[in-house]
Order: structure tokens, then C-alpha cells, then sequence
């Protein structure tokens, strides 16, 4: 199939994308890498009245280093960072991620702000910028503003993003050195969305973890008793038995099966940090 007529607009500034984004009653989606909308267009399965196209737009592809933060511009690809043509705050964790989004074709296209705009559970991204505790840069017709990641994402495709707004940037703190992170992911195949996937930073150090399960039927899961008993030195089926009862009780529809599958992700990620 192909998709139904639309208007077409290639922005050339922010300031520019958010004034046509501001259509009134028109159905208007922005553009960034292409490689989640296109397909949808094609599918008829986004209705659009037109797009307003953001690659031309040379803030978004910036990125700033600042003392206590790196600042990634919304249109940065998931090649960009699998290359490490970008700064990294990460220990290493946003290189590695960027690597395991599907495949070349897609990373050389798709973007960190598109991918966290379509707020798929099953992304990468999404997941990961949670972990990293970062936060989302908004820009729209009311101004500038910046929320966590953690309150960006309300549900399976649903994000705080507001009328006629977009996201300018990813804000990601730079994270201590003695901080270690392990990453888990069950996918089918390469190439198609996770099943489930787990990604858990341990700084043993200075006593902190933190745990986030994605992939589930809504935004990622942050595991507070398990990243506390994880800190504290918690291992084995002692820890398995917390995770899994947190899961449990988080108001998560979780079949039998899944609610397994996401402990043994979040387990085997907790194990994975010990080889960094």
C-alpha cells in the first residue's frame, strides 16, 4: 500500500517546525529518521494531513558537553552513538544500545528523539534513557521546557508531549566511573522488537543501583526495592524472589509466563553488569 495524499513541509528552523505543527485542526506529525512513521503511512495506519519534515534542522543533530551532563540533540542516530561519533555519558551503555536497534540500514536513519517520541514499549531507547535517569528537552508554542525521563512515557505509545510540541534534546548526566552496567534483551530474532529486556547500573562503590524492566505492556518499569536490595549486595534466588514479587505487586497485567520472563531479564542483567 501506499500512503493517502498529504501536505509536505521541510522545516528549516525549530522555531519554524513548531509554527507549522500548529495547524489547528489538521492532523500534523513531525519527521524525524522515518524508519517507525514511514512504514505506519504506508500501512494507512497513521492518518496524517501533512508532515512537517525535521532532518534539515541543524540544532537537533547537535551535541553539547557540559561539566555534569552531555546534551544529545533529538535528530542524533542510533549510528551516531553505535560509533561513538558522539560523546559518550554512559559508560560505554548508550554505544552498546545504539548497536542493537535492528539493523545498519535502520540505525544509520532512525534517531534517539524520534524513538522516544513513538514511546514503543518494546524500544530501546526508551528503556535505557530511564536507566540512565535522563531528561527529555521539549520545545513547542508555549516555550521551552525539560521533565524526566521517567514521566516522559504514560503508557504503550503515549508520552507527555504536548500540542504542536517536540523533543529538542536528551539531557543524560554523566555517570560515575565506578558505575557498571548490564543489559539483558529477548528478542525472537535479530532485528524485531524485545520480548522483554532489563537494563541495571551498579556502582558498588558508592552503594547505588538502579533497575528498569522494559518491554512490558506500558513505560519501562523502575524496580525501587530491587535496585535497593541490589545496592546492599542482594544476589541469587534471594534477589530473583524480590524482583519478581515487585513485578507482581506494580499493577502490571503480567501472565504467569511473562511475569518469569521478566524477572530472568532483570536477573540476568543484574549478572551481565559483572562482566563490565
Amino acid at each position: 500500500m501506499k500512503p493517502a495524499p498529504f501536505d509536505y513541509h521541510r522545516a528549516t528552523s525549530i522555531d519554524d517546525a513548531i509554527a507549522h505543527l500548529a495547524s489547528g485542526d489538521a492532523i500534523v506529525r513531525p519527521l524525524a529518521g522515518g524508519q517507525s512513521l514511514v512504514p505506519m503511512l504506508n500501512l494507512r495506519l497513521a492518518p496524517v494531513d501533512k508532515l512537517v519534515d525535521l532532518t534539515r534542522i541543524a540544532a537537533l543533530r547537535q551535541t553539547e558537553e557540559r561539566l555534569d551532563c552531555i546534551r544529545y540533540g533529538a535528530l542524533v542516530t542510533h549510528a551516531a552513538f553505535e560509533d561513538r561519533r558522539v560523546p559518550d555519558a554512559s559508560n560505554g551503555l548508550m554505544p552498546f544500545v545504539g548497536s542493537q536497534i535492528a539493523y545498519r540500514a535502520v540505525r544509520t536513519r532512525g534517531t534517539i528523539g524520534g524513538a522516544i517520541a513513538l514511546a514503543d514499549p518494546a524500544a530501546d531507547w526508551l528503556t535505557t534513557i530511564i536507566a540512565l535517569e535522563a531528561e527529555i528537552a521539549l520545545a513547542g508554542p508555549n516555550g521551552r521546557r525539560t521533565m524526566s525521563g521517567t514521566d516522559f512515557a504514560t503508557g504503550p505509545y503515549m508520552t507527555a508531549i504536548g500540542d504542536a510540541e517536540l523533543i529538542e534534546a536528551i539531557i543524560v548526566p554523566r555517570r560515575p566511573n565506578t558505575e557498571r552496567w548490564g543489559h539483558y534483551k529477548v528478542a525472537r530474532k535479530t532485528g524485531e522488537y524485545a520480548e522483554s529486556m532489563a537494563i541495571a547500573l551498579i556502582d558498588k562503590a558508592l552503594g547505588k543501583a538502579r533497575l528498569v524492566v522494559g518491554a512490558t505492556d506500558g513505560a519501562p518499569l523502575v524496580l525501587e526495592r530491587s535496585s535497593r536490595e541490589i545496592a546492599a549486595g542482594n544476589v541469587g534466588d534471594s534477589l530473583a524472589a524480590v524482583i519478581r514479587a515487585e513485578l507482581a505487586e506494580s499493577g502490571r497485567d503480567f501472565s504467569p509466563e511473562k511475569l518469569l520472563l521478566h524477572c530472568t531479564t532483570a536477573v540476568r542483567a543484574v549478572a551481565d553488569s559483572e562482566k563490565r
